[in-house]
């Protein structure tokens, strides 16, 4: 797939197919995921592959209202940033880890996988911290579902151009 269809296509999907990403495969997305840029080449990001445990152990933390979503695909990555005590440090590889996992988002669309960028309030709790084992140091930025494409999304308006770019002299 050419690099303008992906971004021009990927969408989030709620509605996935029941079987989850193979392991071989997502070692390739992450180890991709990993190639985003970062300034001061820190590797900021951290991926948990959830397993059945951590998944219970989540759901828990979530109560029963928002358990319900973490069913939606066979497959969750929670995604974390390194905190730094330096503030711009940390502000930089905050954002190298977003970029990170759209480019995660990208490569997943490229194999034909659905993904859904989802961040629960659950995961900047202690209870759903501690869930997945993500220690202080770490900062949450997203849970990707991740599995089989069963339907296609809809295409979300966009702003035109001449709302968001601004030329400066």
């Amino acid at each position: 797939m050419e690099l303008e269809t992906a971004i021009r296509s990927r969408r989030t999907h709620k509605v996935f197919g029941a079987e989850p990403v193979p392991a071989e495969t997502l070692a390739e997305l992450i180890e991709l995921a990993t190639w985003a840029p970062n300034h001061h080449s820190t590797n900021p990001w951290r991926f948990r592959v959830l397993g059945p445990d951590s998944l219970a152990r989540l759901k828990l933390a979530t109560g029963p209202e928002g358990a319900s979503k973490l069913d939606r695909a066979p497959t969750l990555i929670a995604v974390t940033s390194l905190t730094n005590e330096d503030a711009e440090v940390e502000e930089e590889d905050l954002l190298a880890t977003g970029a990170a996992v759209y480019a995660l988002l990208l490569a997943a669309h490229d194999r034909g996988f659905a993904t859904y960028w989802r961040t629960p309030g659950v995961l900047r709790t202690t209870e759903g911290r501690q869930a997945l084992g993500i220690p202080d140091n770490e900062r949450f930025v997203a849970l990707v579902h991740l599995g089989p494409m069963r339907q296609d999304a809809q295409t979300p308006e966009r702003a035109p151009l001449s709302e968001i770019l601004t030329t400066l002299d």
